[in-house]
């Protein structure tokens, strides 16, 4: 018996080595490979934050958790906070719009009906979505003062992984899902075969995760709009506006395009945010103007496809209170004809985020053996260091 457990020790040992080699060689790759801006290419017209990530937004924090495990499991968790308090006791106006439904998105309809998110908001593959949720209430009804909560919303979207990943082992634990809100910081955000997007696939390509923002000018309102996806879509991708498969540099002798027979399944999960004042109907038309970003990078919403996009205000005079003085409230919102701005920087926003998820992925090897292959950006322009 002890010699079983010496042996098990020993194995869990070497899986853990492998997972660390593995990680580490994988964060070394992502971060030789360049984001789009980095190649000289931009989209759109609006200047992005100092960041070009979601967390230029003020207050917004993301914490992510990769797991690589052997040579089956490629998947994570994404976690994304509109702030740092207590999400529900200080609620955020929020608004989900679907493109295509075939996913699964927790907490959906309680956010169409209410206009509001309370919890932090995940992002994991198709089968952890149950556990992912139960993660979440176990986070909010043990921060103080939800003592006495009895009901609670968490918002949890997906796409499936299980094309590199062994899905069926839903090996994401409830502690998996908590070390990733509380890892959720402000700053950087690492993009690609990372968290949520370990192992999913893009226009035939490694997808994952990516971010990018636009800051609008003082006359336009100052406000900022970032954007985080998990790209798992297909399509036939182009970049700038030309189809990658006949446009910019020709493939190399042997080379070929994963574009030219476009894999058409697939999802792409959207997460905007902005700190402009806006109440739950007009984040439900800037949710709707993010999912533009699939069409400019060359999505369609096919058939399986779940493209979904959920955007919240970090304004805090906007902001719902959970216990309240009082019947009614107050508040600010733009108006109407002041959002057209904000439209277009979700849109060029959620564009860059997807080409930005495919720049930093790196080649991943996976369940059954199989493989995805990085974008090439020599294609694009740019030699990576060797």
């Amino acid at each position: 018996m002890q010699n079983i457990s010496k042996s098990r020790l020993a194995a869990g040992i070497a899986v853990f080595i492998l997972m660390v080699v593995v990680i580490a060689a994988a964060a070394d790759s992502a971060a030789q490979r360049p984001r789009l801006r980095e190649l000289g290419l931009k989209t759109g017209i609006l200047v992005p934050g100092p960041l070009n990530a979601v967390t230029d937004v003020e207050g917004v924090l993301v914490g992510q958790v990769t797991l690589i495990e052997g040579r089956d499991i490629r998947t994570g968790v994404t976690a994304i906070l509109p702030h740092g308090g207590n999400i529900f006791q200080d609620k955020v106006p929020a608004a989900i719009h679907v493109a295509n439904g075939f996913g699964k998105l927790t907490g959906s309809t309680q956010v169409a009906e209410l206009g509001e998110i309370e919890t932090p908001i995940i992002l994991t593959n198709t089968l952890s979505v149950p556990e992912a949720a139960a993660s979440v209430l176990d986070y909010v009804l043990r921060q103080p003062g939800n003592e006495a909560v009895q009901s609670v919303n968490p918002v949890v979207g997906e796409t499936n992984d299980g094309y590199l990943n062994d899905i069926r082992s839903r090996r994401v634990t409830k502690e998996h899902v908590l070390a990733a809100i509380r890892a959720a910081r402000n700053g950087p955000v690492e993009e690609g075969a990372v968290g949520a997007g370990t192992g999913t696939m893009c226009y035939g390509y490694k997808g994952g995760i990516g971010t990018s923002s636009r800051r609008l000018d003082a006359a336009s309102g100052g406000w900022t709009v970032g954007v985080l996806v998990q790209t798992n879509h297909g399509g036939v991708l182009q970049i700038a506006g030309v189809p990658f498969a006949g446009g910019l540099r020709p493939p190399s002798a042997g080379v070929q395009a994963a574009a030219l027979e476009p894999p058409a399944e697939g999802s792409c999960m959207i997460v905007v945010a902005t700190d402009a004042p806006l109440d739950a109907r007009n984040l439900g038309r800037l949710a709707r103007r993010a999912l533009l970003g699939i069409a400019r990078t060359g999505g369609y919403y096919a058939n399986g496809s779940g493209d979904y996009a959920i955007a919240f205000s970090t304004a805090k005079d906007v902001r719902i209170p959970y216990r309240a003085s009082g019947p009614t409230q107050t508040v600010t919102v733009l108006r109407n004809d002041a959002v057209s701005r904000l439209f277009l920087a979700a849109a060029e926003a959620a564009e860059e985020a997807i080409l930005n998820s495919l720049c930093k992925a790196v080649r991943v090897e996976g369940k059954d053996g199989h493989t995805a292959e990085p974008l090439p950006l020599e294609r694009i322009g740019v030699q990576l260091p060797k």
